[in-house]
């Protein structure tokens, strides 16, 4: 069968699955999470086997320390993609669920009701814990799912996407309910993007270039992960020694992660006494700082940054830093070169603070918090399919009511219009 017979089949079995799966009860869509979670760690040796297959071939192509990071299972990832899932299964359940109900004059009752979106389609690279991530995700919220992954990440992916299926059979839901492009050939993305009869949202998840495909080629409606270009401005009245702190952990605790730190801007005021300590904790950990005229003065042997610095995504231990006038020029720094994706503030000053959080439009602003937090998991939704850079219809981490819709449902008693 041609790649473009297998991917229609595939999306017309998701569309099935998807009018089954979104009426099942909860407690059905728990035990098969439950089921999930428990296989992964049974056959977590099954799993390392075919991961170490991706990572010998990574290895062999050249990619980056920090690209294999991204693709390697280790025991402590699977046991949190098991407990990733069991944390899913314990949150309440939205499909079904009613928001606020008001009566109109003429006795309507109207309200709300959360519903499944139906079939989601996600394109994603490297990290293979995005298929058990997403699987739960959709799962408990009555989606149906087709998950493409990288090359990179081939076996990896289609062992986890077997174990899944075999826990859906076993629990009596719709073996399809989630499936895992067979094929690695990259035709198979743009005959996923045609199916718009049978999807109804696609979510791209990894470079900017592939985001960008996805949006220029997709019939079907997207949610745009664009690139995570995070900011960390240290303001004049900074406890410093937190500044540090936070700084460099949103750099160096997992440098290829979205929600990195990418540039650092800090306040004129304090930047000759903070950065020669940060930059010697920076050195140490093997971060290459890239600065601007004035960082280069203060810290000799800095490399100058050059125009693509500012808006640069490295996902690696590289880091751009930028002395600031003030505020305003921290926030338009931000706005210019930034990516709507997480934005941090150091500061002491309440309302410098209240500013920077009404002023700066990311899909989430920290005050005295590393840019880390940006995870669906850290602000308590469970698992996250992605963080949503646009603004329609999430923005931010996506949870489970991220992965649904809402109908609007009335109550009569006989009313007609008439006017």
């Amino acid at each position: 069968m041609s790649v473009e017979k297998t991917i229609r089949e595939m999306a017309k079995a998701a569309k099935n699955s998807a009018a089954v799966i979104a009426h099942c009860s909860a407690d059905q869509k728990n035990l098969a999470l439950e089921r999930i979670a428990k296989k992964i760690n049974q056959d977590a040796a099954y799993i390392k086997a075919e991961n170490e297959k991706d990572l010998a071939r990574a290895k062999e192509a050249g990619l980056s320390d920090a690209m294999i990071e991204r693709l390697a299972l280790t025991n402590k990832i699977l046991k949190s993609m098991a407990d990733g899932l069991s944390d899913v299964a314990r949150l309440e359940d939205p499909v079904g669920s009613l928001g606020h109900t008001w009566t109109r004059p003429n006795g309507l009752q109207v309200s709300r009701m959360r519903i499944p979106l139906g079939v989601i389609g996600i394109i994603y690279e490297s990290r293979p814990n995005v298929t058990v991530d997403a699987a739960g995700l959709c799962l408990k919220a009555g989606n149906a799912v087709i998950l493409r992954g990288g090359s990179e990440a081939f076996n990896s992916n289609q062992a986890l996407a077997a174990i899944i299926n075999r826990a859906l059979e076993e629990t009596d839901l719709p073996e399809r309910t989630v499936q895992a492009i067979p094929v690695s050939d990259r035709s198979a993305v743009s005959s996923l993007l045609k199916q718009e009869e049978f999807i109804d949202l696609i979510i791209p998840r990894g470079g900017e270039g592939l985001i960008r495909f996805v949006v220029e080629n997709s019939r079907i409606p997207v949610l745009k992960h664009f690139k995570g270009v995070c900011h960390v401005y240290i303001d004049a009245d900074a406890d410093l020694d937190m500044a540090q702190k936070i700084c460099f952990n949103a750099k160096v605790q997992r440098p290829g992660v979205c929600n990195a730190m990418e540039t650092m801007l800090v306040h004129q005021s304090i930047a000759e006494k903070f950065l020669p300590d940060m930059a010697n904790q920076f050195s140490v950990a093997g971060v290459q700082l890239r600065g601007c005229p004035l960082t280069c003065r203060i810290l000799p042997g800095t490399s100058k940054a050059r125009d693509e610095d500012w808006p640069a995504e490295y996902l690696d231990l590289i880091l751009a830093v930028k002395v600031v006038a003030d505020m305003d020029e921290a926030i338009s720094h931000m706005a210019t070169y930034g990516s709507n994706h997480t934005e941090a503030i150091v500061t002491s000053d309440y309302e410098r603070a209240r500013r920077f959080v009404r002023e700066v439009n990311s899909s989430v602003v920290l005050v005295n918090a590393s840019t880390r937090f940006n995870d669906g998991a850290q602000l308590g939704l469970g698992a996250e399919i992605g963080i949503s850079t646009t603004k329609l219809h999430a923005f931010g981490p996506m949870g489970l009511e991220e992965l649904t819709t809402t109908k609007f449902v009335v109550f009569g008693s006989g009313q007609i219009r008439e006017s």
